[in-house]
């Protein structure tokens, strides 16, 4: 099970890892929350389109992306829908299929575009190198202590979204200026967290590191604290064996780790439903 460390590259992809594992899982908890899942793959996929048009034009590997992931979360946290038969979800779908089919025009336009896709989707973990590890580091670092520091304040904030229908007032959303402000606020962190994260390992995996443990967490617990803490439990085992599956089966890194949460899931649900038939009795 350790074997793996022995390898330079695997204890940077691991690091790596459990760096944007533990702060997405946790940020997923909001995601899940808010009920704006499709939020993290449209953002990872605009993300993901500043990737390619920056090496469409040859220059701006950073900067693009991130003017790319910035412009689209200010974007979705100004999104105001007031027509009852709209939903949120099918907006945000619209900017992920748009920014999905201009991705794969711009790879088209690449020497290598089969296997660009293919690591715009899984990412290259295994080549992280520690300098690109500690500028990892330092954004996630910074948005964990924003997220610890005004941690009541986005939770007061998740709240409200779950609480939504329950608001008679049609235009608080609009109104609100303290809403208005942390919503931007969230959306701005964890843009800036998708758009690293998928420069290293790829939509899916962000997607899942996001979703998964937060929606296990849910299964497991009631409380908020207990919620984090088992979604970066559960974030943590799926780097360690995701990681193990790669390196003992030679499996694609990103493949392994989104599998290896696919199954921490299933068994998570197999408690989850065994539970409930329980409590039933």
């Amino acid at each position: 099970m350790t074997s793996m460390f022995q390898l330079d590259f695997m204890v940077q992809a691991f690091v790596v890892s459990i760096i944007f594992g533990v702060v997405l899982s946790y940020l997923g908890v909001h995601v899940v929350g808010r009920g704006i899942v499709f939020v993290d793959l449209a953002l990872g996929q605009i993300s993901s389109l500043g990737v390619a048009f920056s090496d469409y034009l040859g220059y701006g590997k950073t900067i693009i992306p991130i003017v790319f992931t910035l412009v689209g979360a200010l974007l979705m946290s100004l999104i105001n829908i007031r027509d009852k038969r709209l939903k949120l979800e099918a907006i945000i779908g619209i900017f992920y299929a748009v920014a999905s089919a201009v991705t794969v025009m711009l790879i088209s336009k690449t020497p290598h575009g089969d296997s660009d896709i293919q690591e715009v989707l899984f990412g290259n973990i295994l080549s992280i190198n520690w300098e690109q590890i500690e500028q990892i580091a330092v954004v996630f670092g910074a948005i964990g202590l924003l997220h610890l520091i005004f941690h009541k304040k986005f939770f007061m904030l998740t709240e409200t979204f779950e609480n939504k229908e329950e608001n008679t007032d049609p235009n608080y959303f609009r109104n609100n200026k303290w809403f208005s402000f942390w919503n931007f606020v969230f959306y701005l962190s964890i843009g800036l967290a998708i758009v690293f994260a998928v420069r290293m390992s790829g939509v899916i995996p962000v997607f899942s590191f996001l979703i998964i443990p937060a929606v296990g967490a849910i299964m497991l617990a009631n409380k908020n604290r207990g919620v984090v803490i088992i979604a970066v439990i559960m974030s943590i085992l799926g780097v360690f064996f995701g990681l193990n599956v790669s390196y003992n089966f030679d499996f694609p890194a990103g493949s392994s780790l989104v599998a290896v949460l696919g199954g921490l899931f299933l068994m998570v649900s197999i408690f989850y439903f065994i539970k409930i038939r329980w409590l039933k009795k």
